[in-house]
């Protein structure tokens, strides 16, 4: 599995213009988790539960929020969206190739099983519609973005 991190302080996924999940940190009322995590998710053909939860656990314990704190520290929330172009072969010519990228009967449940375990862990989690066309909206606080592979 492959993830793209991304530190934010909202983030939101909108499907046929409604909202199909959303995180505010900035107004949680708690005073601490001003931040939150936008995770966009790939899964290719050898994944499997295993490597979800270890991604889940990874994303979940990383110290990448403000004083080296992870979500789990401050109870930051976290949207996960799918995204198969995480696997996109770009190596030849101008158009992308898909291969390395897990059909949706594959890597769908990968993804739910991923913000499964993360729910697992404590996380608060919203996601995106799995294979909709998605509109991502983010702020991403730093910028930090860090890719994550299994």
């Amino acid at each position: 599995m492959r993830a793209v991190v991304q530190r934010v302080t909202s983030a939101s996924v909108h499907v046929d213009g409604t909202v199909a999940g959303a995180i505010d940190p900035a107004s949680d009322g708690n005073g601490q988790g001003s931040q939150g995590l936008l995770v966009l998710v790939g899964v290719t053909h050898d994944d499997d539960e295993q490597a979800a939860a270890k991604l889940a656990r990874k994303v979940w314990d990383l110290r990448i929020l403000s004083d080296e704190r992870s979500a789990s520290d401050v109870d930051a929330p976290i949207l996960v969206v799918s995204q198969f172009t995480l696997y996109a072969d770009t190596r030849k010519g101008r158009r992308p190739s898909w291969g390395a990228a897990a059909p949706g009967s594959v890597s769908e449940p990968l993804v739910e099983s991923f913000a499964q375990a993360l729910r697992s862990l404590g996380a608060t989690v919203e996601t995106g519609v799995f294979g909709a066309d998605m509109k991502v909206h983010l702020v991403n606080d730093g910028p930090v973005t860090l890719i994550l592979d299994t």
